[in-house]
């Protein structure tokens, strides 16, 4: 079983007790979430499509931590200009758990 679920304008392939990284979400570590925007959910044996979401299923998850990714490095240079920018940077991620898939 599994769904493909919208967090944060970003599509997930989520299954039961999957953890997975997914942009900050505004949560306490160890609260329950839930996903209302599934867009597709398969069971195994059929596969529900929605348009744009699969109503009556949701999606449960809990949080597990709030943390930042290692850095990437951003270098701009324009040859026989000296102009020479280095600048970093570190994206903020929620740690999920995807508890259960519900469905009407």
């Amino acid at each position: 079983m599994y769904a493909v679920v919208k967090i944060k304008s970003q599509q997930f392939r989520v299954e039961p007790n999957l953890r997975l990284e997914v942009p900050l979400l505004e949560a306490e570590v160890g609260a329950q979430i839930t996903f209302d925007e599934v867009l597709l959910f398969c069971d195994g044996e059929q596969v529900m499509v929605g348009s744009p979401s699969v109503s009556g299923c949701t999606v449960a998850a809990e949080v597990l931590r709030h943390g930042r990714e290692e850095k990437i490095i951003i270098f701009k240079k324009k040859r026989r200009k000296n102009y020479r920018r280095t600048r970093g940077h570190r994206q903020h991620f929620t740690e999920i758990r995807v508890t259960n898939i519900v469905t009407a």
